[in-house]
């Protein structure tokens, strides 16, 4: 009699009936080199200090969440949830991992992979951006019909609500946050890295988004020249620019070089670094600032009190 019998252990199946029913499906060992990542993985997989924690404890107890594949036509399996595990156990020089096989469509697939990932306690933009454009067309192909009196794809309609409304609901999001996440996709990769990188505040960089690609290019080369990145009104003012196609080199450079035109971008962008060491009570942009006013106060008057002892 194993251990499992003589102590009625949960078995993989028994863990994954009770903590996903729905996915419950064959659970097989499956060689690591027949693996491929999912099409336009969205969800960045990095080598950092939380991957070389999942590696040890793979090594210590194995792979207790088995991933989610898909069989190709080619007989490879597509992860479809599972990416960080499956580069956990080849850091961890394993030859296989459990894997559960299902039978998915390319919508379903792609809707299951957003959704598992999306779970995620830190998500980039970049990756929250393109993980709500995969899955909103996924949705939108599922639910297409074939007359011709439909409006536009994003506002066809799912039991009786847009795509972009359920994505909203289901994340807490407000459907125009959704929006402006997918137009983040519209962004050249390196002012998209500078999003993630919180290098520039997001609702620019909405308005940014809608920059032809050479006019985004040259606000890119710009802002690199002045260490600046524009304010909401600077970018609609570019957004309203390119659009009437008068957007020049000389106009960014005239916009961006303006006095003080980017301080308070950047103390914004800077006072999210306060987060850990602000006290959690203090959680409001207003109340982030009367905080900030009310330490300098006080730094003022020990200055003072200082000078005034030497005296």
């Amino acid at each position: 009699m194993s251990n499992k019998e003589r102590y009625n252990l949960p078995t993989i199946d028994d863990f994954f009936e009770r903590t996903h029913g729905d996915y419950i499906g064959r659970v097989q060992k499956v060689d690591i080199n027949k693996i491929i990542n999912f099409k336009d993985h969205p969800f960045k997989v990095k080598d950092d200090t939380e991957m070389d924690k999942l590696v040890e404890s793979i090594k210590e107890n194995g792979i207790l969440n088995p991933i989610i594949v898909r069989e190709t036509k080619e007989g490879n399996y597509e992860i479809v949830s599972g990416h960080r595990r499956k580069r956990a156990t080849e850091l961890a020089r394993l030859d296989g991992i459990p894997c559960i096989v299902r039978d998915l469509s390319d919508e379903e697939a792609i809707i299951l992979m957003v959704d598992s990932n999306l779970q995620r306690e830190e998500i980039l933009p970049s990756e929250k951006a393109f993980a709500y454009k995969m899955k909103m067309e996924a949705m939108n192909k599922q639910g297409k019909r074939t007359d011709l009196t439909l409006a536009p794809v994003e506002h066809k309609y799912i039991q009786n609500k847009t795509s972009r409304e359920i994505i909203a609901e289901e994340n807490n999001e407000s459907r125009e946050q959704v929006r402006r996440y997918i137009r983040l996709t519209k962004l050249i990769p390196d002012i998209l890295n500078m999003v993630d990188e919180k290098k520039i505040a997001f609702r620019p960089a909405v308005e940014i988004s809608y920059l032809k690609e050479n006019d985004q290019q040259k606000l890119f080369d710009i802002m690199e020249k002045y260490d600046a990145t524009p304010t909401l009104a600077q970018a609609i003012s570019m957004k309203k620019m390119s659009s009437e196609m008068i957007l020049t080199n000389e106009k960014i450079d005239e916009i961006m070089g303006e006095e003080k035109a980017n301080q308070i971008e950047k103390f914004k962008m800077n006072m999210s670094k306060l987060e850990d060491i602000l006290p959690k009570n203090i959680v409001t942009q207003s109340q982030i600032e009367d905080f900030i006013l009310m330490c300098v106060k006080e730094h003022n008057q020990r200055v003072k009190q200082r000078k005034n002892l030497l005296r």
